[in-house]
C-alpha cells in the first residue's frame, strides 16, 4: 500500500517547515495527514482510484490534491519544494529526543551538521556547549536523546508489527496447505517493541508455503529461502521470518518460539527434574517423544496448566501456575467500548457521528468522547460554550441511537497547581473526566496528579506518566504515590492504547492491579481507524496480569454510567 509512502513524505513536509520555522498551522495539517494516512486500514490507491479521497474523515481539499499528484505522477511540488535545501540527513535529526527543530537549524547553520555523527562530533569537542542558549546540560541531554533514538531504531514499535504480523498471518491462513499458523516471538507477547515478526506455520508441504510466502505483494526483498524457513523484508523496511514445521511438534515449537526466553529456562529446568528434555521438535524421555502437538502438551508434562504468552515473562507466572492461582486474565470479548477519542470539537479529524457509527460496527456498546479542554490551545482546546454545544448534540444523538451510547466526557488538563481546566459545575455534568497533564513536565507532576485525584468528578488519570515510547521518557513523577492515591480515591489509572504511548505499561499495569487500582483503556484516537489500537491496550493490560474485573471497559453502560 502507499499509504505509509505518503505518511512519511507529509511528515517529511512537516519536519522542513517546522526547520524553517513556517505556520505551526501549517505543520499541524501535514502531521494530521500522515496520521490519518498511517492509521488507514484501506489502500488509499484503491480510495484514490475510486475519486474518493475527500471521503476519508480528515482529509482536505489541499491534502486530497497532493495525494491525487502523488499517486498520478509520482513526485509531489510541494515536497520538492520545501526538501531543496535542507539535506535528508538533517531532518532526520528532528526524530531525536531533546532536539526540537529550532536547535536542529542552529546547529546545522552555526556548526554545519548534517548528520548523526556530525552532532556527536560537536557535543564531544564542546561547540554545541558554546553556542547560545545551549550549555553542557543541554548538550547532554541531546546526547542522552542520540542514545535512546538509536536504542529505539533497533526494535519494531507494536503499532506498525501487529498489523502487519496479522495481514501476514491472514494471508498464509488462505493457503491450502497451512494446517495451522499463528504470530510467535515478542509480537505474540505483545511487547511494545520487537525485533523482527516471527510466524510459525504447521504443514506437511514446507517449500510450497515458503515459496508461495516471499512471493506476498508486500515483499520488495527475499533474505533467504528454504523448505522451512524464509526471511523477508516488506514495504516498510519490516522483515518477516516464517517457519515451517510439520504438525506433530507444532505446539512444542510455538511453545520455544514465542519465548520468553527467561521463562522458557526455567521450563526446561522444570522439564530436567523430571528426567524430561523440552525442545521445539516436542518433550522426550531419552529418545521417546511424549508430547509436541499442542502447547497444553508441553506445559502439562511438566504439571503446568497452559500458560498465556502474554505471561511468559518469568515475572511469577511459573511459580502462580504451580500453585494454581494464574489470572484469569480480560479477554477482547469482554470489552464494551473505548473510554478515549477525539473528535473534531479539538484536534480529531472526525465527527462524533462517524466516531459512533465506527465504535458499533465493532461491536462496541458506547465510546467516550474526550476532546481537550480550554487551556490546550494547539490542540483546539474547548472553551466552556464549545464543550456545552457539544454535550448537547451527544445527547440528540444519543436519542437517535437505540443500541448504542455516545458518552459525554472530556480530557480536562490538569494546570500547574494542580486545579482544573473547567469548574466543577461544568465537571459534574459529565459522564466521565479523563484528566491528564500536558505541559510544566518537570513541575511537581505527582503533586498535581494527587490534587486532581482529590476532585470528586475526576474518574480516570489519562497516560499517567506521560512517556512516548519512540521519543520521551516522561514526567517526573512519583508513579508510585500516584497509584496510592488512586487506591484511595478509587479514581481509574488510563492503559492509553495508542502504540506509542502504551502507558501505564505493563509492569506498572501490573503494580496498579495489585493496589486495587481500576483501569481504564482508551485509544486516545484521533481518528476512527485508530480505534483498531484498543487490542494493544489489552494486551498491556494482559500483560500486567489484569482480570475482567480489573478493567472500566467491561463494564455494561448502564454500570458504568452510575
Amino acid at each position: 500500500m502507499k499509504n505509509k509512502e505518503l505518511a512519511l513524505i507529509f511528515e517529511k513536509i512537516a519536519d522542513a517547515l517546522e526547520f524553517q520555522g513556517e505556520n505551526p498551522f501549517k505543520i499541524i495539517a501535514y502531521r494530521k495527514a500522515a496520521r490519518i494516512l498511517n492509521d488507514l486500514t484501506e489502500d488509499i490507491a484503491v480510495i484514490h482510484q475510486k475519486a474518493a479521497l475527500r471521503e476519508i474523515p480528515g482529509i482536505g481539499e489541499g491534502i486530497a490534491k497532493k495525494i491525487d499528484e502523488y499517486l498520478t505522477t509520482g513526485r509531489m511540488k510541494k515536497y520538492d519544494e520545501v526538501t531543496a535545501h535542507i539535506p535528508d540527513r538533517v531532518l532526520e535529526l528532528m526524530a531525536i529526543p531533546n532536539l526540537g527543530p529550532k536547535t536542529v537549524s542552529l546547529v546545522y547553520k552555526e556548526l554545519g551538521v548534517q548528520n548523526l555523527a556530525d552532532l556527536r562530533k560537536v557535543i564531544e569537542d564542546g561547540s554545541l556547549a558554546q553556542l547560545p542558549g545551549m550549555g553542557e546540560k543541554k548538550a547532554q541531554n541531546i546526547l542522552k536523546g542520540i542514545e535512546r533514538y538509536e536504542a529505539s531504531r533497533e526494535r519494531i514499535p507494536l503499532g506498525d508489527a501487529f498489523p502487519l504480523g496479522m495481514e501476514v498471518v491472514n494471508a498464509l491462513k488462505q493457503l491450502k496447505d497451512v494446517e495451522q499458523v499463528s504470530p510467535a516471538g515478542s509480537l505474540r507477547r505483545l511487547k511494545e517493541t520487537i525485533g523482527d515478526i516471527d510466524i510459525l506455520v504447521a504443514s506437511e508441504r514446507g517449500g510450497a508455503i515458503i515459496e508461495k510466502f516471499t512471493h506476498l505483494p508486500e515483499v520488495v526483498q527475499v533474505l533467504a529461502q528454504g523448505d522451512t524457513k524464509g526471511s523477508v523484508v516488506m514495504s516498510g523496511g519490516l522483515q518477516v521470518d516464517v517457519r515451517v514445521v510439520p504438525r506433530d511438534c507444532y505446539g512444542a515449537a510455538l511453545q520455544y518460539f514465542t519465548g520468553s526466553k527467561a521463562h522458557n529456562i526455567k521450563l526446561r529446568y522444570m522439564a530436567r527434574e523430571r528426567g524430561l528434555k523440552i525442545s521445539e521438535y516436542g518433550v522426550f524421555k531419552g529418545e521417546k517423544k511424549l508430547a509436541g502437538k499442542t502447547e497444553e502438551e508441553v506445559y502439562k508434562m511438566v504439571g503446568l496448566p497452559y500458560i498465556p504468552p502474554e505471561l511468559r515473562e518469568d515475572r511469577g507466572e511459573i511459580e502462580a501456575a504451580k500453585e494454581g492461582t494464574l489470572p484469569s486474565l480480560v479477554q477482547k470479548e469482554d470489552i464494551r467500548g473505548d473510554l478515549h477519542v477525539h473528535s473534531k470539537y479539538s484536534d480529531g479529524s472526525a465527527s462524533i457521528r462517524e466516531i459512533a457509527e465506527e465504535a458499533r460496527r465493532m461491536g462496541y456498546e458506547y465510546v467516550a468522547i474526550c476532546d481537550h479542554s480550554k487551556s490546550v490551545r494547539y490542540a483546539g482546546g474547548m472553551p466552556e460554550k464549545k464543550l456545552l454545544k457539544q454535550m448537547d448534540e451527544i445527547a440528540r444523538l444519543n436519542e437517535e441511537l437505540t443500541d448504542f451510547t455516545v458518552l459525554s466526557g472530556v480530557e480536562v488538563d490538569i494546570l500547574q497547581d494542580g486545579s482544573l481546566d473547567y469548574p466543577d459545575e461544568i465537571l459534574e455534568k459529565l459522564d466521565i473526566v479523563v484528566a491528564a497533564i500536558h505541559t510544566g513536565f518537570k513541575q511537581k507532576c505527582t503533586e498535581r496528579m494527587i490534587r486532581a485525584m482529590e476532585n470528586p468528578h475526576v474518574d480516570v488519570i489519562a497516560h499517567p506518566t506521560g512517556r512516548l515510547i519512540s521519543s520521551r521518557e516522561g514526567y517526573d513523577i512519583d508513579i508510585h504515590a500516584v497509584m496510592e492515591k488512586a487506591a484511595e480515591t478509587h479514581t481509574a489509572l488510563e492503559i492509553n492504547s495508542y502504540y506509542d504511548r502504551l502507558d501505564l505499561n505493563d509492569v506498572n499495569a501490573k503494580s496498579a492491579r495489585e493496589l486495587g487500582v481500576k483501569l481504564s483503556l482508551g485509544t486516545d484516537a484521533h481518528h476512527p481507524h485508530q480505534l483498531w489500537m484498543l487490542q494493544l491496550g489489552l494486551g498491556v493490560a494482559r500483560r500486567g496480569w489484569a482480570e475482567r474485573k480489573d478493567i472500566l471497559n467491561t463494564l455494561p453502560t448502564s454500570t458504568l454510567k452510575k
